[in-house]
């Protein structure tokens, strides 16, 4: 007969894995990917290097489903902005000043979100991110291109351009000073859609 855990059993390994993924989101904020070791992860955890390993086969494990939860709540957060009253450009414009804002408030993990160097399926899931972004972003601009408020144009490809501009725009103020870093990325996203200012 097979052994089935008990509700209560799988209630404590499901809390312990919820601890382990805190527990790297924590350190992802204050070190970026490199410090997320399985080591300082099971240490700010509070367990044994053992435990994590029984819910994750290694870093890159752990981190990719880190990356996931993080990328699914930021789309979350720019998917509700640009649900506010408004035209569209002012929507993708909200898009993408929450979308800033957010990095700023937390630039280490944004860095490791966007741009720090990371292990190849970390990459892939940086990309599924960038996707998601840019399609949140490309319904907006294709609204305003059929309401007329926006010349012609590809809304996935303008859209793709905007959210790779805008990761490569925020890159320095998040490892630096980031003093108007939002108003100019807005007013440079107003203009690339052909909009004014």
């Amino acid at each position: 007969m097979p052994y089935r855990r008990t509700p209560q059993v799988q209630a404590r390994l499901d809390a312990q894995r919820a601890a382990i993924l805190d527990a790297a989101g924590e350190l992802l904020a204050e070190r970026g990917y490199a410090g997320c070791s399985v080591a300082a992860v099971a240490e700010k955890a509070g367990i044994a290097t053992g435990s994590v390993y029984r819910h994750f086969p290694g870093k890159v494990e752990l981190v990719v489903e880190l990356f996931r939860g993080v990328v699914n709540r930021e789309v979350e957060a720019v998917t509700k902005a640009a649900e506010l009253p408004g035209d569209p450009v002012e929507r993708v414009a909200a898009v993408f000043e929450t979308f800033a804002n957010r990095a700023l408030k937390a630039p280490r993990r944004a860095y490791a979100l966007l741009a720090e160097p990371v292990d190849a399926p970390v990459e892939a899931e940086r990309i599924v991110f960038r996707r998601m972004f840019r399609d949140v972003v490309a319904r907006h601009i294709g609204e305003g291109v059929r309401a007329g408020q926006l010349p012609a144009q590809d809304a996935t490809l303008t859209a793709a351009a905007l959210v790779g501009a805008a990761a490569e725009v925020l890159i320095g103020p998040l490892t630096t000073d980031n003093t108007g870093a939002v108003s100019g990325l807005r007013t440079f996203i107003l203009r690339a859609l052909g909009g004014s200012e």
